[in-house]
């Protein structure tokens, strides 16, 4: 009789498949013209202040964020920065950079892997006021805390980075819009 192997994290629902892109608006409108998906939401985001691999980082990104059914997409852009997005992208040009996956308690779960060798490449928190991340229904959506880790899994999980979102809702009047590297905290 096999025993039931005990994970050392326990990840939650699937959230999305994120793609890095050359050109966000063209690579928008292939998916949508092409393949008939939208409409996006799309929007540029600053991460500043936000320590990459132990070394600082300011960068701005252009993601875009699509559903089919309850499947999520998100289109990255990197503008500027050396994000993981740019080193995947300077390494094997556009694709599937990451998947990831809900979790409850982040930081149990980076302790966790940290045991494991795993560690964070990137973190952040930011308030989602009105971001696709908590339902496809526009009429859903409601403001959420967002707490990202990228982890350094690339050579481990089938060539692909793993992200962990640990999703909380918070009332519209929050006052946290944004926390580089909330671990450090």
């Amino acid at each position: 009789m096999s025993q039931a192997i005990q994970p050392k994290v326990e990840v939650g629902p699937f959230n999305h498949i994120g793609l890095v892109v050359e050109d966000i608006d063209k690579a928008i409108e292939i998916y949508t013209t092409i393949f008939g998906l939208g409409p996006f939401t799309s929007d540029t985001y600053e991460l500043k202040g936000v320590l990459c691999r132990g070394k600082p980082l300011d960068a701005v990104i252009k993601g875009g964020f699509v559903y089919s059914g309850d499947f999520m997409i998100e289109l990255v852009e990197v503008v500027s920065g050396e994000t993981p997005h740019a080193e995947f992208f300077a390494k094997k040009g556009e694709g599937v950079q990451h998947i990831a996956f809900s979790i409850d308690d982040m930081e149990k779960a980076l302790a966790a892997l940290a045991e494991e060798g795993i560690e964070t490449v990137l973190e952040y928190k930011f308030i989602a006021n009105n971001a696709p991340v908590s339902d496809p229904d526009p009429a859903k959506r409601r403001p959420m805390e967002v707490w990202e880790a990228y982890l350094d899994t690339e050579g481990r999980s089938g060539g692909t980075v793993i992200q962990l979102m640990q999703l909380r809702e918070v009332s519209e009047d929050s006052d946290v819009q944004y926390v580089a590297n909330p671990g450090d905290a």
